[in-house]
């Protein structure tokens, strides 16, 4: 689904690259973390992902269209294939929850049968049907962020991308939210977060791809939101230096780690 080979990513201003030789490939069906600090390359990945910028070198694919390669008028068929939740929401303050997702669907030249039969079904799956008719300034934080869900999902993407989306949000509502995207992820959707949400990274495990100076440092399966220190990991691995190679995953690597590769969902 995302494969980035060797991509690196300067900007004029900056001498330091944004993104500095990644590798890494997101198969279908997978949900990953993006972690690290702020100015460590997460927002670039997204940005790129989005076809808003372009690399530096390298190539970058998304659901089989290679973005170094597509042409400008082939971006909005890619972005067809993404839906996108953001920190912010955006939602259109004068329109209601049920005309919000539905806005999507007209800008896509939906039918009016298939905008009737879509927004309602996609409203029950985020769990807001009975607040169809409300306004965004009538909802709770969480239930706009939902809102925002709804819009992304109601033109069944292939691949969501959630850039922190529970930066704006309460512990509880956060756990909510990213709990709604792992059921999303359950039911075939490709998943990609950005987060700095150390809690909810640690409670709902999945794969972690970790992002340190435009480098990945750590790329682990059902792993926690930092690496476990060596000297913890000791003692849980009685001390042999296997065990704490193990536990300590690409906290001590340098430079690249190799991908972890998952087997792709079937289509």
């Amino acid at each position: 689904m995302i494969r980035f080979e060797k991509v690196v990513k300067t900007y004029a201003r900056n001498p330091r690259p944004a993104l500095d030789g990644i590798d890494v490939e997101i198969p279908a069906g997978q949900f990953a973390y993006l972690v690290g600090a702020s100015g460590s390359g997460k927002s670039t990945v997204i940005r790129l992902l989005l076809r808003e910028d372009r690399p530096t070198s390298g190539r970058i694919v998304v659901a089989g269209r290679d973005l170094t390669r597509i042409k400008r008028r082939e971006v909005p068929r890619l972005r067809r294939d993404l839906g996108v939740v953001f920190q912010d929401f955006r939602l259109l303050p004068d329109k209601t929850v049920a005309e919000n997702v539905a806005y999507v669907l007209h800008v896509l030249g939906a039918g009016r049968d298939t905008v009737r039969e879509q927004v309602p079904a996609t409203l029950e799956v985020v769990g807001l049907s009975s607040l169809a008719r409300r306004f965004p300034h009538e909802l709770s934080g969480g239930e706009q962020q939902r809102v925002a869900i709804a819009r992304a999902l109601v033109k069944k993407p292939r691949l969501l991308l959630a850039d922190e989306p529970t930066g704006n949000l309460d512990p509880g509502t956060s756990l909510e939210i990213v709990r709604l995207l792992s059921q999303i992820n359950e039911a075939g959707t490709t998943v990609l977060m950005a987060t700095h949400d150390d809690s909810i990274v640690n409670e709902i495990r999945r794969r972690v791809i970790e992002l340190s100076n435009g480098r990945i440092v750590r790329d682990e399966q059902d792993g926690a939101y930092e690496a476990p220190r060596p000297e913890v990991a000791e003692r849980a691995g009685g001390g042999s230096g296997a065990a704490v190679a193990a536990a300590s995953g690409a906290a001590a690597w340098q430079g690249h780690p190799p991908t972890t590769r998952v087997p792709a969902a079937a289509p």
